[in-house]
């Protein structure tokens, strides 16, 4: 498979719920300048709003990622397919404890080999990967 194509599997627009099956938002993911960026729109249930472009960046071999939201949060991730999940890793400083960072893996996979249900798994580290704990599971299902 072309490397810049392992991440269409995302493209639709989406229902996400919590695994409680509480209503977590929705996302519409679009193919964007000549079909090599995905573009997520993400609309949260609790108001929240976020945007990404995720690309495969060809000269440096990985797939990328850069996510903005209402929060005033930016997030850099990097990585590639793995066992299956296109996973995604990257750093940011700990709001809540100048002087850390807090690091982030994020996974997406076809769940149960269906193509309209897609599982995010977002995990956060304090210890610098060595223990995770979940920030968010979402749980998508296409709407179109």
């Amino acid at each position: 498979m072309d490397p810049a194509r392992q991440f269409d599997f995302w493209i639709g627009e989406w229902e996400v719920r919590e695994p409680s099956g509480e209503l977590a938002g929705t996302n519409r993911i679009e193919l964007i300048l000549d079909d090599h960026v995905l573009h997520e729109h993400w609309e949260g249930a609790s108001g929240m709003r976020g945007t990404s472009f995720s690309l495969y960046a060809a000269g440096r071999g990985i797939w990328h990622q850069t996510w903005v939201d209402t929060n005033g949060m930016l997030l850099l991730l990097d990585g590639g397919v793995h066992d299956g999940a296109m996973v995604l890793e990257g750093r940011t400083p700990a709001r809540d404890r100048p002087g850390e960072e807090l690091w982030h893996r994020i996974s997406w996979a076809v769940m149960d080999g269906d193509p309209d249900r897609v599982r995010q798994h977002w995990e956060t580290s304090r210890d610098e990967g060595r223990t995770w704990e979940t920030a968010f599971d979402g749980r998508y299902t296409r709407t179109s």
